[in-house]
Parts: C-alpha cells; structure tokens; sequence
C-alpha cells in the first residue's frame, strides 16, 4: 500500500529498498511521491547519506541477501508429510 504521505529517513530507505526491484517509478509511488522522480531521488539520497550508506543510484539498495530470497531461486527442503520429520 503506498504511504498517503512522502516518507523520510529510515522509513524512506526501507520502502525504496523493498520495492528497488519494481523500478523507480513504482519505488517513488509507494514511498508517497507519486510522479515527482526528482524530489524522490533528492530525498532518498538526503536520507542515505545520513543514515552513512553510499547509495549511487536505487539499484544500489538491493542487497544480495534480496537477490537470494527472489521466489523460485534455491531448493525447497521439507518433511513429505505432516508426521514425517
């Protein structure tokens, strides 16, 4: 659900962070800045550099422990029934 309002700080990193993957148009959306790129860029860079993280660009948030947990990627290991363990 995107924020009714433009998110700041850690709130902005963290929902730029998880919807890096969709794209800037999506990420700036869901953070409440809806079409205005520039203002999202300028803010999410303002609250990277105070929070000490060197982020070039939004790609720069996703981070390999994302990249692992990407449905469909890995083996599934699980018991074959509910009283098997």
């Amino acid at each position: 659900m995107a924020s009714p309002t433009p998110l700041h700080g850690t709130e902005l990193v963290d929902c730029a962070r998880a919807n890096a993957k969709q794209g800037i148009e999506t990420a700036a959306y869901q953070c409440g800045y809806g079409q205005d790129l520039n203002k999202f860029a300028r803010e999410l860079r303002q609250a990277c550099e105070d929070m000490n993280l060197q982020v070039k660009e939004l790609s720069g948030l996703i981070t390999e422990q994302d990249l692992i947990l990407q449905l469909g990627t890995g083996e599934i290991v699980a018991p074959d029934t509910e009283s098997e363990l």
